[in-house]
C-alpha cells in the first residue's frame, strides 16, 4: 500500500487482513476484497496490497459509508482474530513431541498460496501450499522454508501459429504481503553460504498463512556478485548450474536461516529433493561441534529427517554431474562436513562404488532421512522398486519406502455456491469435519437434486463467460481476424458436456492421445442432440520442444471450423485459471502412462465440487475409484507384450465417452433433471471429499511420518 496511507477507520480491518493469505481460503475473504473494486481486483491479479493501494480515495471513501460493507468488513475482522487464537485438531497421540517450541520445518523448492504469490509452477507447490493451510487448519506447529524468486515461473503467450512463447514478470516485494525480517538493529538480517567459492548472502522475507509462517530467501541485495544476485532469479529456470545454487541455497541458506531465528525444529521434513543439502549441514554442525565423525552425525541426521518423493521415475530426480559439484561446493564444505570430496560425492549415487554415476538429490534425501514417502499407495510400490538398489539384499517388498497419499485443501478449492450447500447439509464446521465420513455420507445425501444441479449449473454459466471473456481478449492480443475474434463472444454451450483438461504439458501426461482419432472426436464434439465442449490449458517447459510442439498441434486446431465453438485452450494456466475450471467443469479428463502420475491433486478439487472424474487408474484415482463415483479408463492389469498401450487406452477412453458417460449425462426425466447423473455427483462427494483432503494429509503425516 501506499506509503503513509491510512484507510478510512470503518475498512482498517482490510489493511491487517491484507497482511495474512487465510483471507483467500476464508468463505467471505475473496467476496470483500473483491467488492472494494472490482475491476482493480482483476487487473492486479486478486492482489489485496495493490488493491487497496490502487483504490481511489473517493472509492474508499464510498464503502467506508456503506453500512452492510462495512458490517461485512467487520465480521471477516473478527473471524479473523478468532482464527489466529491457537486451536488443535491434529493427533497430538502421534507426534507429542512437535510443539511451537520445536516445530516441523518444511522446506520446499514452490509454494502455491496464492495466484498474487507467483513462488509456484505446478503440482508440487499447490500441494505444498494446500499442506501449509492445513497445518494452519490444525493447529500443527509448523514453520516453512523456501526461496523468493525475483521472476518466479514463466508466463504463458501463444502466438497465432499456437507456438508457445515464454515472458517474465519481474516481483516488486513491495506490492506483496510479504515483511522483510531485520536484526536488531533495524537492518535486514542476513545469512552468508559459499557457493563457488564466493560468499553468497541472502536476506529473508516472511509471508504469513494463517498460523504458518513461510520463510523466504532471497539473494537479490547490493552485498553480492552480480551472478549471485540471479540465484534467486527463476524458479525452475536456467542450467544444471543455476539448479544446483539453488538448492544449496534453500537446504543449507534454510538450515541457517532458522538458526539465526532461534527456531529448533523437531523434525525436518524434505518436501521432494530439492532441499536434500539441508542434511549435510545438519551432520556439517554436529562434525564442527567437535564431537562426532561424519558417520555418527549422520546417524542423528537421520534421526531428524523425513522425506516425501513426488517423481516416480529415475529421470525426473535432480542429477549433476561429479565436477558440477565438486565445483558448486569447493573443497572446504566437504571437509567441514568431515568427508572427502568423493566420499562426499558419494552420497548422492545409488550405488556408491560407481564413479561413473551422477550425483543425485533423491538417493541423497533416502540416504539421510528416517522416513522416505510416495504420495499415493501405487507411488510408494513404483518408489519401492525404483530405489531397492540403496538397499542391497532386500526384495522390493522389503523396502521401507511407505506412502501418504496426497489431497487438496477444501475450503480453497470449493466454489461459494457449494461451500454454502456444505454449510445448509453437512453443518456451518463442514471444513473442520473433512474426515467424517459418516457425516459427509448422511449430510450429501440430503442434498434436494435440484439444488445440486442448479448450483452446478451456474458455475458453468461463470466458466463459460470466463472463457469468452479470456479468448476475446488473448484473440485481440495476437490482432486475429475480427470474424474470429468476435465469435469468441458466443463460443460454448452452457447447455453442453463439458470436459476439462488441464495441466503440465509433460510427455507422460500423454496430451495428443485425445487427438488419436480426429474424426471419432469430431463426431462426438458436434452431435446435434448430444453435443460435448473441451477445455484446455497447461504450459510447456522452455526447454521441451517437443511437449511445445503438441501443445501447438492443439492450439492448431481450434481453427478449424468444426472445433472453434467446441474446444478451447486457455492460456498462461494458473491458480485462477484452475480453480475456474475444477469448480465448474461437468467431467475431469486425466490420461497418463502407467504408472507415472504420483498421484495427481487436480481431479481432487474437481470431486470437490461434486464433477466426476474420467482417468487412467493411476495415481490418486486407483485408490478413488470404486465404480459408481466416476470413471475408469483402461484396467489395472499391465498389458501384454508387444501392446500398444497409448492406442488401447484411447480406444477405451472413446468407448467409455460414447457408451457411457455422454449418454449418462443427457438422459433426462420430464423436468429435464439427470437424476442418475446427480446421484453420481452426490456419491463422488461423499467418497472422495472425506477421504482426499489435505486435513487428512497432513494428519496423517503428523501421526505416522513427524512422530
Amino acid at each position: 500500500m501506499e506509503e503513509n496511507r491510512q484507510l478510512p477507520l470503518s475498512l482498517r480491518a482490510l489493511d491487517r487482513l491484507s497482511w495474512n493469505f487465510w483471507w483467500s481460503w476464508s468463505a467471505e475473504g475473496p467476496g470483500v476484497f473483491r467488492d472494494l473494486d472490482p475491476e482493480i481486483w482483476e487487473q492486479y491479479e486478486q492482489n489485496p496490497r495493490l488493491l487497496l493501494a490502487k483504490t481511489s480515495e473517493y472509492r474508499l471513501a464510498q464503502m467506508a459509508t456503506d453500512p452492510v460493507y462495512v458490517e461485512r468488513v467487520g465480521r471477516l475482522g473478527a473471524e479473523f482474530d478468532l482464527y489466529m487464537e491457537v486451536k488443535t485438531r491434529w493427533p497430538r497421540s502421534g507426534a507429542s513431541r512437535v510443539t511451537p517450541e520445536h516445530p516441523v520445518a518444511y522446506f520446499c523448492a514452490e509454494y502455491g498460496v496464492h495466484n498474487s504469490l507467483p513462488l509456484y509452477s505446478g503440482g508440487l507447490g499447490i500441494l505444498a501450499g494446500d499442506h501449509l493451510k492445513s497445518a494452519s487448519d490444525l493447529g500443527l506447529p509448523l514453520v516453512a522454508v523456501g526461496l523468493l524468486y525475483r521472476f518466479g515461473y514463466f508466463r504463458q503467450r501463444l502466438r497465432r501459429d499456437g507456438w508457445q512463447e515464454e515472458y517474465y514478470g519481474e516481483t516488486q516485494t513491495s506490492d506483496l504481503p510479504i515483511t522483510l525480517i531485520k536484526n536488531q538493529d533495524g537492518l535486514p538480517l542476513l545469512i552468508e553460504l559459499t557457493i563457488r567459492e564466493r560468499p553468497v548472502r541472502a536476506q529473508i522475507w516472511q509471508a504469513q498463512v494463517g498460523r504458518i509462517p513461510l520463510y523466504l530467501l532471497d539473494t537479490n541485495i547490493e552485498a553480492n556478485d552480480e551472478t549471485d544476485r540471479w540465484v534467486t532469479g527463476h524458479l525452475y529456470g536456467g542450467d544444471r548450474e543455476t539448479r544446483i545454487v539453488q538448492e544449496m541455497l534453500l537446504g543449507i541458506g534454510g538450515i541457517r536461516l532458522l538458526r539465526q531465528l532461534n527456531i529448533q525444529p523437531h523434525v525436518f521434513h524434505l518436501n521432494e529433493g530439492h532441499s536434500a543439502f539441508l542434511t549435510l549441514e545438519l551432520a556439517r554442525e554436529l562434525v564442527q561441534s567437535g564431537s562426532l565423525a561424519f558417520s555418527e552425525a549422520a546417524k542423528v541426521v537421520r534421526q531428524r529427517c523425513v522425506f516425501t518423493t513426488h517423481t516416480p521415475v529415475a529421470a525426473g530426480n535432480d542429477e549433476f554431474e561429479p565436477q558440477l559439484v565438486q565445483r558448486s561446493f569447493g573443497a572446504a564444505y566437504p571437509r567441514e562436513v568431515g568427508l572427502d570430496m568423493e566420499e562426499f560425492i558419494a552420497l548422492g549415487r545409488s550405488d556408491p562404488d560407481d564413479t561413473a554415476e551422477a550425483f543425485g538429490l533423491t538417493p541423497l534425501a533416502i540416504r539421510m532421512c528416517r522416513s522416505t514417502n510416495g504420495v499415493s499407495r501405487k507411488h510408494g510400490e513404483v518408489s519401492r522398486a525404483l530405489w531397492q538398489k540403496l538397499w542391497p539384499g532386500k526384495t522390493v517388498d522389503e523396502v521401507p519406502i511407505t506412502h501418504v497419499t496426497n489431497g487438496v485443501h477444501a475450503p480453497t478449492w470449493a466454489a461459494p455456491l457449494i461451500r454454502a450447500l456444505y454449510e445448509k447439509y453437512v453443518g456451518t464446521n463442514w471444513s473442520e469435519s473433512l474426515c467424517d465420513r459418516k457425516r459427509w455420507e448422511e449430510g450429501i445425501g440430503k442434498i434436494l437434486d435440484e439444488e445440486l444441479w442448479v448450483a452446478h449449473q451456474l458455475l458453468k454459466e461463470r466458466l463459460i463467460a470466463f472463457i469468452r471473456h479470456r479468448s476475446f481478449q488473448a484473440r485481440l492480443r495476437r490482432s486475429e481476424s475480427m470474424e474470429y475474434t468476435e465469435s469468441a463472444r458466443s463460443m460454448f454451450d452452457p447447455a453442453a458436456l463439458t470436459i476439462g483438461f488441464a495441466r503440465r504439458a509433460a510427455g507422460y501426461k500423454r496430451w495428443n492421445l485425445l487427438l488419436t482419432d480426429p474424426n471419432r472426436l469430431l463426431r462426438l464434439m458436434n452431435n446435434e442432440g448430444r453435443p460435448v465442449q473441451f477445455v484446455f490449458a497447461g504450459k510447456a517447459h522452455p526447454q521441451d520442444q517437443q511437449s511445445k510442439y503438441i501443445l501447438q498441434q492443439l492450439a492448431r486446431w481450434r481453427y478449424d471450423p468444426l472445433v472453434r465453438n467446441r474446444a478451447v485452450f486457455l492460456e498462461d494456466y494458473d491458480q485462477e485459471i484452475a480453480r475456474q475450471l475444477v469448480q465448474s467443469v461437468d467431467v475431469w479428463l486425466n490420461v497418463p502412462r502407467r504408472p507415472l502420475e504420483a498421484s495427481g491433486t487436480s481431479g481432487e478439487k474437481v470431486a470437490i465440487n461434486g464433477g466426476l472424474n474420467l482417468s487412467i487408474l493411476d495415481g490418486w484415482w486407483l485408490e478413488g475409484y470404486d465404480g459408481k463415483n466416476g470413471f475408469a479408463i483402461g484396467d489395472q492389469s499391465d498389458p501384454a507384450e508387444g501392446v500398444d498401450v497409448d492406442a488401447a487406452d484411447a480406444e477405451s477412453l472413446y468407448r467409455v465417452l460414447e457408451q457411457v458417460v455422454i449418454p449418462g449425462y443427457y438422459e433426462r426425466d420430464a423436468q429435464g433433471i439427470p437424476r442418475r447423473w446427480i446421484a453420481m455427483m452426490k456419491h463422488s462427494i461423499q467418497t472422495l471429499a472425506p477421504e482426499f483432503n489435505s486435513d487428512r494429509m497432513v494428519a496423517e503425516y503428523a501421526e505416522r511420518i513427524y512422530s
